[in-house]
């Protein structure tokens, strides 16, 4: 489906930029590698610096060690034990560069699941900022972005997904989920690329 390089809903107000996870476990050479990481970072940091001030990070933290976690987290850490910060190391969860320079500004917030609003700190932050608009961009697509987007059209956000901004390690679920997108939230998701979000972002 070919993506629409207009916003359906008129300019952006109060809009604030949620970069999920772009995270050098991600970026780099381990067994969650996402292939696209390399090629939506520099349009996701046309972005950022846009308005570093009001970019929030998200940061994907795993288990300290193979077995923590609760419930089905435990066997999902028996299962990616190499993806533990024990073997890791804890710089691997750090930002990429070049999106890590904007901070601060920019601000960071930690996560253990793969939503950012299973507490409150997220909307506190925006609800400080006076947000009403969030421009989502990331990764994956079909996991972290996609419980990040839920979360934002639950608390009543605009939501603008910047298609190719995103980074995912399965082509055929990024584009089944931005199909999706289009065919059942067309009043709460809107999908646009970095170019038409630059040029409406005033």
């Amino acid at each position: 489906m070919a993506e629409r390089q207009e916003l359906l809903f008129g300019a952006l107000q109060n809009c604030f930029h949620l970069c999920v996870d772009m995270q050098r476990m991600f970026a780099e050479e381990t067994d969650w590698h996402a292939p696209w990481a390399a090629r939506v970072t520099p349009r996701i940091a046309r972005i950022v610096a846009h308005r570093p001030e009001r970019t929030i990070f998200t940061r994907f933290v795993p288990a300290q060690h193979a077995g923590q976690g609760q419930g089905t987290w435990r066997r999902y850490y028996e299962r990616w034990s190499t993806m533990t910060i024990d073997r890791l190391g804890a710089p691997m969860i750090d930002i990429v560069e070049p999106l890590a320079r904007f901070v601060p500004p920019a601000a960071v917030l930690d996560k253990t699941v793969y939503s950012p609003w299973l507490d409150d700190r997220l909307d506190r932050m925006l609800k400080a900022g006076g947000a009403e608009t969030l421009a989502i961009t990331g990764g994956e697509t079909d996991v972290c972005v996609l419980a990040a987007v839920l979360g934002a059209v639950d608390r009543g956000f605009r939501v603008i997904v910047v298609s190719d901004a995103l980074c995912s390690s399965s082509d055929e679920t990024h584009d089944r989920l931005m199909d999706h997108y289009r065919q059942r939230f067309g009043q709460q998701v809107e999908t646009v690329d970095t170019q038409t979000l630059l040029e409406a972002w005033a």
